[in-house]
C-alpha cells in the first residue's frame, strides 16, 4: 500500500500545482473512517481507496479527481455523510463523491432493480462531470483485480458479468484503452476460464514453433518506412484472449484461421505522415480487400483517431496496420484521461462537451424515454455493446450508427420526432423496406408524415437503444390513453346497464378507495382489468346490486408455444403457433411470425431463408418477441453444424464442452465422414441465443472441433 507522502509526491511530480494540503486531509481522513475495516482478502480495507487513488494518479488525473478516490467508499461504508465530505473539503470534492456512491442503501425490490438504479444515477452524475465515470472504473479496477478473494463463486461471477456488460464497455467509450482491457481480461477468467485458458495455451503453442517473427516485420516496416522519408515509431501488439474469442464467435473461425492476430502500429508525427506512410504501406505490400477503415477522417465516437489496413506484409504474414500520429496515439491510448494532461501548466479541458461525449447525451436522452431503471439498464447494454458503422443524410450529416440498424434507427438517431413520423426510407436513391439492414457509406432519405405514428412491430428490428426506448415510450403512452378510454367505455356500460348516473364528481369522490390521483389513472385501473366496474359502480353507489362486469381485449397478446410464451401483435390468445424446424429460433433472435391456414403460427428468424417463399404475402406477417420470462427461465433446443476431427475420444470431448457451459445435447445426426473428418447436426438444449453462441465459442475452441456454426440460419 502506498504511503500518504509518497502518493502526494506521486501527484507532484506531474502536477506541481495539485492540492498538497486537500490530499493529505483526504488520505487521514480515509484511513479513520475505515478503521479497522477488512476486506476479503483480510488486508485493511483502507488498503483499497489507496490503490484507486494510485490507478488515478498513474493517468494523471487532478487532485480533485485523487482526493474522490480516496474517499469515494466513506459515504457508502462508514459513518461519514455527504455534509461531512461537503464540510471538510467543498462542493465539488461532495459532489464527485456523491455521484460514486451506489445507493446500496435504497430499499429495492431485488438486486437487478438495484443494479439498474444504481447505473441511472451514475449516468445522471457523469454526464455532469465525466470525472465520476472515471473514478468508478478505477474502482471497479481494483475489485476485478482482487476478484479471486471472493470465496462465493455466485457473487463473484455476479460481479464479472456487471463488469463485462456495463464497465467494459464505458471504458471503451472514454477510450481508455488498458483498462478496457485488463477489465475485459478479469472478467473473461471468471466468466468463461475454460476459453480463456484454452486460447492462451493455444497462442503460446503458436509462439513456440516459430522464431521472432514479429521483431523482424517491425525491423523490415521501419526500413520500407525510411526509404519513403518517414520517421517512424512501429511496434507489434498482440490482441488480448477475449478479443481474440470474440472475433472467433463472429468469423466462426478457429484460432489457426485468423490471421491478425497481431496488430503492428505505426506512429508519425503529422497527420500528412500517417498518409504517406499508408501510401508506402499499400505500395509495398498488397492490399487485403474489404480491410481498410480510415477512423481519421471519421474518428469513433470516443475520439479515436487512426487508418486501419490489412495488407500481406513481410514474410508472406497477413497483418493489421494501424497508422496514427503520437496525438491520436495519447488519445487513443488514454481515452478522456488525455484530456487531464498538464502541458506547461495548462490543464485541459474535462467536461462532457464535444463529439466524443455524444453517446453519454444519447444515454440521457434513453434515460428520459425508458419506463424504468430495468428498461434503461437493458437499452443501455443494447446501446454500449455494438459495432459501428457510418451512414449519411443526402445533405452529408453523418450518423454514426451499430452495426445491423435499420432506416428506422436512422431517422430516430436524426430526431426523435422524424423517427416517429418516419414512413418510409431511400437507401443511395432508391426506396426500401424499413427493415434493410444498412451498410457503412449509405446514404439514407427518410420519408416522413404528420399522420405517421411508430408501430409497437418496429422495436423488433431496431437495433439502437434510443430507437427502441422512443417507440416503447410513444407505445406505453398510447397503451396508457387506451386503457383509459376503454375503462371510461366500461364504467359509463356498466352505469347505464344498472340505472345509475354516472358523473365526474362522484369519480373524483372515490380515488383515494383506489389509491388514484386523478380520475384518468382510475380509468386506467378499469381498463387494464386491474379494477372491476362493478367495484367503481359499489364504491360510487355502495347500495347498488351489481351484475357481472365487461372486459375488453388487447392488441397484443401473450400466446403459448408448448412450454414457451411469445408476444404477437394483433393476434387473439390461444392461437396455435410452432417454431419453424428450419432455423430453430432462440430467445435473442429477431422473430417474425407467418401464420397458415389451419396450422396457425410458425415462428422464423427474422434472416430464415424460409421467408424467401412468402416475401410476396405480407398478410401473413405477424410481428413477434420473445415474452421477458421465456428468456430467463425456459429452455430451447438450437441446431449446431460441426465439422469434427476423426480420431478416438473426439465425441466425447464435444459432450464435454456443451455440458461444461450448461447446455445437453438432445439429438445428433451425422450427414458426413470420411477419413479425417464427421459432419455432424446437433441439437442442444440452451436457454437463449447468448448461451447457445457461448457454446459455440468453447467448440471451436476445442482441438478436435474444425468448424461450427448455428444450422438453418
Amino acid at each position: 500500500m502506498m504511503r500518504q507522502q509518497e502518493l502526494v509526491e506521486r501527484v507532484r511530480r506531474y502536477d506541481p500545482s495539485a492540492d498538497e494540503a486537500a490530499l493529505n486531509k483526504a488520505y487521514i481522513f480515509s484511513m479513520r473512517a475505515h478503521k479497522s475495516q477488512k476486506r476479503a482478502s483480510g488486508d485493511p480495507f483502507f488498503s483499497h481507496p489507496v490503490e484507486v487513488a494510485c490507478i488515478l494518479s498513474e493517468k494523471k488525473l487532478d487532485s480533485a479527481s485523487i482526493v474522490t478516490g480516496l474517499l469515494h467508499d466513506t459515504v457508502e461504508d462508514t459513518l461519514a455523510t455527504l455534509p461531512d465530505i461537503e464540510g471538510r473539503f467543498g462542493k465539488e470534492i461532495a459532489r464527485l463523491v456523491d455521484g460514486v456512491t451506489k445507493l446500496s442503501r435504497l430499499d429495492l425490490q431485488s438486486g437487478g432493480t438495484r443494479q439498474a438504479e444504481n447505473f441511472r444515477k451514475l449516468v445522471l452524475a457523469m454526464s455532469d462531470d465525466i470525472r465520476v465515470l472515471v473514478v468508478k472504473l478505477a474502482d471497479r479496477l481494483h475489485n476485478m483485480r482482487t476478484l479471486h478473494h471472493i470465496k462465493n463463486n455466485d457473487k463473484r461471477r455476479r460481479i464479472a458479468l456487471e463488469t463485462m456488460e456495463i464497465y467494459v464497455p464505458l471504458a471503451q467509450r472514454i477510450g481508455i484503452r488498458d483498462w478496457q482491457n485488463e477489465l475485459e481480461d478479469h472478467a473473461f477468467r471468471e466468466l468463461n476460464p475454460d476459453a480463456r485458458e484454452s486460447i492462451t495455451k493455444r497462442l503460446a503453442f503458436l509462439h513456440s514453433g516459430s522464431d521472432d517473427v514479429t521483431s523482424r516485420i517491425i525491423d523490415t516496416l521501419r526500413v520500407d518506412l525510411a526509404k519513403a522519408g518517414l520517421e517512424a515509431d512501429v511496434h507489434g501488439r498482440e490482441k488480448t484472449p477475449h478479443s481474440i474469442w470474440r472475433k472467433m464467435q463472429r468469423k466462426s473461425a478457429s484460432l489457426e484461421q485468423l490471421h491478425d492476430v497481431m496488430a503492428f502500429r505505426i506512429v508519425v508525427r503529422t497527420t500528412e505522415e500517417c498518409y504517406k506512410a499508408l501510401g508506402c504501406i499499400h505500395s509495398t505490400y498488397p492490399l487485403v480487400a474489404g480491410r481498410f477503415k480510415d477512423y481519421i477522417s471519421l474518428p469513433k465516437q470516443n475520439g479515436y483517431q487512426s487508418i486501419h489496413t490489412d495488407v500481406i506484409g513481410p514474410e508472406n504474414q497477413r497483418i493489421e496496420m494501424q497508422i496514427r500520429t503520437l496525438d491520436m496515439h495519447d488519445v487513443a491510448e488514454l481515452g478522456v484521461a488525455a484530456h487531464w494532461q498538464f502541458k506547461e501548466g495548462v490543464k485541459l479541458i474535462r467536461r462532457t462537451e464535444g463529439r466524443q461525449y455524444r453517446w453519454l447525451r444519447e444515454l440521457l436522452e434513453i434515460l428520459e424515454n425508458a419506463g424504468g431503471p430495468e428498461e434503461f439498464l437493458e437499452h443501455t447494454r443494447m446501446e454500449m455493446f455494438s459495432d459501428q458503422l457510418f451512414c449519411f443524410s443526402p445533405k452529408g450529416d453523418l450518423q454514426v450508427l451499430p452495426k445491423g440498424a435499420t432506416p428506422i434507427d436512422f431517422a430516430y438517431a436524426v430526431h426523435t420526432d422524424v423517427g416517429n413520423r418516419c414512413v418510409g426510407a431511400k437507401i443511395n436513391g432508391r426506396m426500401m423496406p424499413l427493415r434493410t439492414l444498412l451498410k457503412n457509406g449509405d446514404q439514407v432519405e427518410v420519408m416522413t408524415s404528420e399522420s405517421q405514428v411508430p408501430s409497437l412491430g418496429w422495436a423488433s428490428f431496431v437495433v439502437t437503444a434510443k430507437a427502441r426506448s422512443c417507440i416503447r415510450r410513444f407505445v406505453r403512452l398510447q397503451r396508457i390513453d387506451e386503457y383509459c378510454r376503454m375503462g371510461r367505455e366500461i364504467i359509463n356500460k356498466i352505469f347505464q346497464q344498472e340505472g345509475y348516473v354516472l358523473t365526474q364528481t362522484a369519480m373524483q369522490g372515490i380515488l383515494s378507495d383506489f389509491g388514484c390521483d386523478t380520475v384518468e389513472s382510475l380509468y386506467s385501473l378499469v381498463g387494464r382489468g386491474e379494477v372491476g366496474g362493478h367495484q367503481i359502480l359499489k364504491s360510487v353507489y355502495p347500495t347498488a346490486k351489481t351484475g357481472r362486469s365487461l372486459k375488453l381485449s388487447e392488441d397484443v397478446a401473450v400466446t403459448r408455444a408448448g412450454e414457451h410464451s411469445i408476444e404477437l401483435t394483433g393476434l387473439a390468445p390461444g392461437m396455435e403457433i410452432n417454431f419453424g424446424d428450419c432455423c430453430h429460433p432462440l430467445p435473442g433472435d429477431r422473430i417474425i411470425g407467418i401464420s397458415t391456414t389451419g396450422k396457425g403460427i410458425t415462428i422464423h428468424t427474422i434472416d430464415c431463408e424460409a421467408l424467401e417463399s412468402v416475401a410476396e404475402m405480407p398478410e401473413r406477417w405477424m410481428e413477434a418477441n420473445w415474452s421477458i420470462d421465456d428468456k430467463k427461465s425456459s429452455v430451447f433446443v438450437g441446431r449446431v453444424r460441426i465439422i469434427l476431427a476423426n480420431e478416438a475420444g473426439a465425441l466425447g470431448s464435444l459432450s464435454t464442452v456443451v455440458g461444461r457451459d450448461g447446455g445437453n445435447i438432445s439429438n445428433l445426426r451425422i450427414t458426413d465422414r470420411s477419413p479425417d473428418f464427421f459432419e455432424l447436426f446437433v441439437d442442444i438444449e440452451v436457454s437463449d441465443s447468448g448461451h447457445m453462441s457461448d457454446i459455440i465459442a468453447a467448440l471451436r475452441a476445442t482441438e478436435v472441433v474444425r468448424g461450427a456454426e448455428r444450422a438453418g440460419r
